[in-house]
């Protein structure tokens, strides 16, 4: 029976297929496809622009409440950003800062690097403060500013949670103690149970170590309103957990 070819494609006989172009409703799809990516692609870049302007702010507020040298980093997390910022408040915020001074305490022991997480970041008021309502943070305290702080050569023990004291003294020599390392009441660090380990405890020595370990050392440059929980060692330095709840960062909000 003869079948028409009029609905199918032209065949040419070097084997090439003639292709028709595209119809008007495909044309008008492939339009519409294009223009949505379009808008999708603007709306994520404004959406970035906002994350990166509140980043901005909260980095700012956090340095002018710390006293960093360096503005420190701060991420934005979720999406929309912009959602969050009309209802008043981010979802989630990382910051992590460096070197936040510790000058005018007792023994002064800056905080060689912090990170902190933060819950219901409010966006409103003032700008050179921030306020969350939740808060999680870690303290990276490294055994040369320990060490700066306490008066005696600070290292890794060789137990978990605890490190090693040398105190030295020209004409009297060296002396190693152990000590184990915990979290004490109003966001200190103590050092207990101290055992000799090398050396001669001569009494000059001894009340070298006596006035470094006796009595727990103060974390005053920490946000107000965070407290200690617990505190582990590692190979070059201490780390101290915090959590806190209402916690505003603003202009000599250090802990006490």
């Amino acid at each position: 029976m003869y079948q028409s070819h009029r609905d199918e494609e032209p065949y040419y006989g070097d084997g090439s297929v003639y292709a028709s172009p595209p119809t008007r409703t495909r044309r008008r799809m492939i339009i519409a496809a294009a223009s949505l990516v379009a808008v999708l692609v603007g709306g994520v870049a404004v959406d970035r622009i906002a994350a990166a302007r509140a980043e901005s702010r909260t980095a700012k507020a956090f340095q002018d409440g710390m006293g960093t040298a360096d503005r420190p980093s701060v991420h934005v997390r979720g999406f929309p950003v912009l959602n969050q910022l009309a209802a008043g408040s981010l979802d989630h915020v990382d910051l992590t800062a460096h070197d936040i001074p510790a000058d005018g305490s007792t023994r002064p022991l800056p905080v060689t690097k912090l990170t902190v997480g933060m819950d219901g970041l409010k966006t409103s008021g003032s700008a050179d403060e921030a306020h969350a309502d939740s808060v999680t943070a870690t303290a990276f305290l490294s055994y040369a500013d320990v060490s700066s702080a306490l008066g005696v050569q600070v290292s890794q023990g060789d137990e978990p949670g605890r490190v090693d004291a040398t105190a030295s003294l020209p004409l009297v020599g060296d002396v190693t103690v152990s000590a184990a390392v915990s979290a004490a009441g109003g966001n200190r660090i103590a050092f207990t149970d101290v055992r000799a380990e090398q050396g001669e405890l001569l009494p000059p020595l001894k009340s070298l170590l006596d006035k470094a370990l006796n009595e727990p050392i103060p974390l005053q440059n920490v946000p107000e309103g965070l407290r200690l929980r617990s505190v582990t060692t590692g190979e070059d330095g201490i780390d101290a957990r915090f959590t806190g709840r209402s916690v505003t960062f603003h202009p000599d909000s250090s802990s006490a």
